[in-house]
């Protein structure tokens, strides 16, 4: 019965966030640092969709990059954001993801595998390093876990407490382990994301009704 369920949920709600956003995620340094965008963009308190829409608008600007990214005009990236519809926090945004590429570019040289080597296969380390960039908290940084365990099997199982939320709602087991066993390895990134996007659902919804 569980498994139909996990398989239900990844044949429904399995696109990663990543994905929507027009990411095409690999341990390379361009899709690793459009992923900590993206995550930065899911951190404040704005619809998801609100914030690919936006991830996506800044990558189609060209800003797929650190560099172009901190030489962006500020200016520029306000405009890319309200026109992903990010405009209650455009302004403070903008200056947060220029120094976010600054920051990438000063300790990473501009590729976050770097920072899987600095974390020495942690994820709790990872989460932490995540977290000095600013803007990023403890919800940013499981979104960047969440998605970049597709990527990075050592952070595998990653499954936080809006993932748990999500199947808790669904009557899956509320254990990280169990969750994990329930699909392949490499599934692990979807089922993550179809069981957060289960948690926002409405209340009242039913999540894998007809």
């Amino acid at each position: 019965m569980t498994d139909d369920v996990a398989a239900a949920v990844l044949a429904r709600y399995g696109t990663t966030f990543a994905e929507e956003a027009g990411i095409r995620l690999a341990d390379e340094p361009v899709p690793l640092f459009q992923l900590l965008v993206l995550a930065q963009l899911l951190s404040a308190r704005i619809g998801a969709g609100v914030a690919v829409a936006t991830a996506a608008e800044l990558f189609s600007a060209g800003w797929t990059v650190p560099q172009r990214l901190r030489d962006a005009g500020r200016g520029s990236v306000i405009a890319a954001l309200g026109r992903g519809g990010y405009r209650r926090y455009d302004e403070r945004t903008a200056t947060q993801l220029r120094e976010m590429a600054t920051l990438v570019l000063d300790r990473y040289g501009g590729d976050l595998r770097g920072l899987a080597t600095a974390a020495g296969a942690d994820t709790d380390r990872a989460s932490h390093l995540v977290q000095e960039v600013k803007g990023i908290g403890a919800t940013g940084a499981a979104v960047f876990l969440r998605e970049v365990q597709a990527v990075w099997p050592w952070v595998r199982p990653h499954l936080d407490d809006r993932a748990r939320a999500g199947a808790r709602r669904i009557g899956l087991p509320d254990d990280t382990a169990q969750l994990a066993g329930l699909v392949a390895s490499g599934d692990l990134a979807r089922f993550a994301a179809g069981l957060v996007r289960i948690s926002r659902l409405p209340a009242g919804q039913d999540p894998l009704g007809g």
